[in-house]
């Protein structure tokens, strides 16, 4: 897995680790049981500080994404089906908001939206 990270973005560093390291697991990239890299490791590799790697994974052990065994390392977490669901439905709710906000802004009735979405929806359901 390669974690690309830019210094021009508004979003932390470890933010942009940790949500490259969770669209990776989610996605299947990365597999449970397979192991990470040290934090040590990530941050040479990086060119980070050691603490920003640590943050990045407290929040992904903390959001059960990762587990960490003393003197073994860290690995991918064992797949919780309803928590990566409710990651990915809490992910298409922030979508949502925004494509709402620039409906709102912009005059775009509700039903057009619907619209969309629905045809959207209905694309992928039938590639």
């Amino acid at each position: 897995m390669e974690i690309i990270i830019s210094n021009n973005k508004s979003k932390p560093i470890y933010e942009q680790i940790t949500s490259q390291i969770k669209a990776a697991i989610m996605s299947g990239e990365m597999q449970p049981g397979e192991m990470l890299p040290s934090m040590r490791a990530l941050a040479k590799s990086l060119h980070i500080s050691v603490i920003t790697a640590q943050k990045a994974y407290e929040d992904l052990q903390r959001d059960g994404f990762i587990e960490t065994v003393t003197g073994r390392g860290t690995f991918v977490a064992s797949t919780n089906k309803e928590f990566f669901q409710e990651e990915k439905l809490r992910n298409a709710e922030e979508k949502l908001q925004e494509a709402a906000e620039i409906g709102r802004s912009s005059g775009i009735s509700l039903k057009k939206l619907i619209e969309l979405l629905t045809i959207f929806y209905e694309d992928e359901e039938d590639s």
